[in-house]
């Protein structure tokens, strides 16, 4: 007896995503459903990195499909497309790029640096290709998170190669410069610099290009904004009332420009002590969570304030890759599940199915 295509769909149809709380047919990820007598097969594409959740995501859609009488064989095949996401109004897409996610703070100090690197880290730890652009001119800190010496090459004399480690592309001008060599520029010069690091770099095919802000809300970030094509930002702060402060001037910053706020991190939220387990919130208590809630934004996740996170980072080996198993990798990776996710449901950039119209003189 051959399976009901109706019937499948339906049973199939009570399988929810659990990270976007809709069920795969609906959602239109289910895509190719074949029903051969009792063979079935499917596919379901899926708009974020979840390397880690495809077998428990198989193993319920298997399940489901074996309710419907007269199914015996059950074919899944799941992949993940990462697609292109609009960006501001007039910006040119950067080449080989995908999606570029701002991690902002607006303040120094506030663990920006450790939290990018971890999320980057995070996302490639579920497939994703990945690349870190550290645009911190002043105070470059990624060479020495991600483990990273030594020079770019140049196979042409104008372009750069990106640094790797841990599956990362890294490109930072702490890698072209003495490391105690102090950044005596003056803002025009430093932005652009920083715009040759971004645009003259070789990105190999990345799906999401982070780029670990400099503090503040001045000309560098502020044409930073204006100029790179950016799907949204994350913002970064502690629940200390002064760095809500400096946060909310970043998240107007963004607004005014039009880049989006995918969520906001709080940092330090918490200090647990490893000898009694009494915890403590040195920089107050949910700062991160009512900011989020006051400007209608998601409330990624909280950090806690924890020494091995910040001996991990300056190891070159930050928690993710460090400890990928333990309690604090395991945020960092909800928190960039959650990037990824609502970056997916962004509109579409459709900029490249669009011909390229030329007006051509007749002579």
């Amino acid at each position: 007896m051959a399976a009901d295509t109706q019937a499948l769909l339906s049973a199939l149809q009570t399988v929810v995503d659990p990270n976007t709380g809709k069920d795969f047919v609906t959602s239109k990820a289910l895509k190719n459903l074949q029903v051969n007598d009792g063979d079935v097969s499917f596919d379901v594409e899926l708009g974020y990195p979840a390397k880690s959740q495809m077998p428990g995501f198989r193993k319920a859609l298997i399940a489901a499909a074996r309710t419907v009488a007269g199914v015996d064989n059950v074919s899944v095949n799941l992949t993940t497309k990462i697609t292109t996401h609009a960006v501001q109004r007039g910006v040119a897409l950067l080449p080989n790029v995908k999606n570029i996610v701002a991690v902002a703070s607006g303040k120094g100090g506030v663990g920006k640096s450790t939290t990018t690197v971890n999320l980057a880290l995070a996302l490639a730890a579920e497939g994703a290709k990945v690349g870190i652009l550290d645009a911190d001119i002043y105070g470059p800190s990624q060479p020495m998170m991600m483990g990273i010496e030594g020079r770019p090459d140049s196979t042409d004399g104008q372009t750069m190669e990106p640094l790797e480690n841990h599956g990362l592309q890294v490109m930072s001008i702490g890698f072209l410069v003495d490391k105690d060599e102090a950044m005596i520029w003056r803002g025009p010069m430093a932005t652009q610099a920083l715009d040759q690091l971004l645009r003259q770099t070789n990105w190999k095919e990345l799906d999401y290009l982070l780029v670990d802000m400099p503090p503040g809300t001045g000309d560098i970030q502020l044409t930073l904004s204006q100029k790179v094509p950016l799907t949204g930002a994350v913002i970064v702060t502690t629940p200390q009332d002064i760095a809500l402060l400096d946060a909310r001037k970043g998240i107007k910053m963004f607004e005014k420009v039009g880049v989006p706020i995918l969520g906001i991190v709080e940092n330090m939220a918490v200090y647990c002590c490893p000898n009694c387990g009494h915890t403590e919130h040195i920089f107050g208590a949910d700062g991160g969570k009512r900011m989020a809630a006051e400007y209608n934004m998601d409330y990624l996740g909280a950090l806690p304030l924890n020494m091995q996170i910040r001996v991990q980072a300056d190891s070159g080996k930050p928690t993710v890759v460090a400890d990928p198993d333990g309690e604090v990798a395991g945020i960092y990776k909800a928190v960039a599940r959650q990037v990824a996710i609502k970056i997916a449901q962004r509109a579409k950039d459709f900029s490249s199915k669009f011909p390229t119209i030329k007006v051509s003189k007749d002579t």
